[in-house]
This record gives C-alpha cells, sequence and structure tokens, in this order.
C-alpha cells in the first residue's frame, strides 16, 4: 500500500536520514516509514515528531532493509495528542485490510484505548 493512500492523508515527508531531522517540528502526529517507492513499512504515533524520528534511526531493524527494501521516507502529518491513536489505529486498518496483515515493521496490533 501506498502512503499517498492513508486517510487521513500524510501532509509532509522527509528522507529518513539525520540531516533531515531538524526538518521535522516536535509535535505529535502520526507517521509511516516508506521505502522509495512509498510502500508503508511501518505506522507509528508519537508526542514528537523530532524526537520519534531520532529513536527509529537508532533502530538498526527501521535502518536496514525489510524484504529487500529499505526504509527511505519519514511521511507525517500533525494532529492533537488526543486524536493520535484513533488516526495510527485507522492507517493500521487500512493496510491490513488491503493486505492480510500488519506493515512489514509493526510487531504490536494494539487495542485502541
Amino acid at each position: 500500500m501506498k502512503v499517498a493512500a492513508l486517510v487521513p492523508a500524510v501532509t509532509a515527508n522527509v528522507r529518513f536520514s539525520l540531516r533531515d531531522r531538524k526538518r521535522l517540528p516536535a509535535e505529535s502526529g502520526c507517521y509511516a516509514l516508506a521505502s522509495f517507492e512509498g510502500d508503508i513499512l511501518y505506522v507509528g504515533l508519537a508526542a514528537d515528531l523530532s524526537r520519534r524520528f531520532c529513536q527509529h534511526r537508532e533502530d538498526d531493524s527501521k535502518r536496514q532493509a525489510t524484504r529487500g527494501v529499505a526504509v527511505t521516507w519519514f511521511y507525517y502529518a500533525t494532529f492533537p495528542k488526543a486524536n493520535l491513536r484513533r488516526v495510527e489505529r485507522g492507517w493500521m486498518n487500512q493496510y491490513r485490510d488491503r493486505h492480510g496483515e500488519l506493515p512489514p515493521l509493526n510487531k504490536v496490533y494494539s487495542p485502541v484505548s
């Protein structure tokens, strides 16, 4: 599934490179890690998008190729903290409905609280 198909839509993206971290807001939001072609590899939420980006960059499993593709893009949209779980769950459900499973780098499907 391509990032462009997510609803609500992502509003921005940066390359998955430390030098682009400074372009990310220190705001809450939901994000998708994606391949060069825009295929979703991971969906998540963050109280601080910039900090979460750095955490992913430090994680070897997010930097190495998965199923023959590597994370190239960090797509995101800012949302109020109260909406984060709902948006993240919606994005995961959209992916699962299309592919029958979670994105390759997502390991946990927790219920919305």
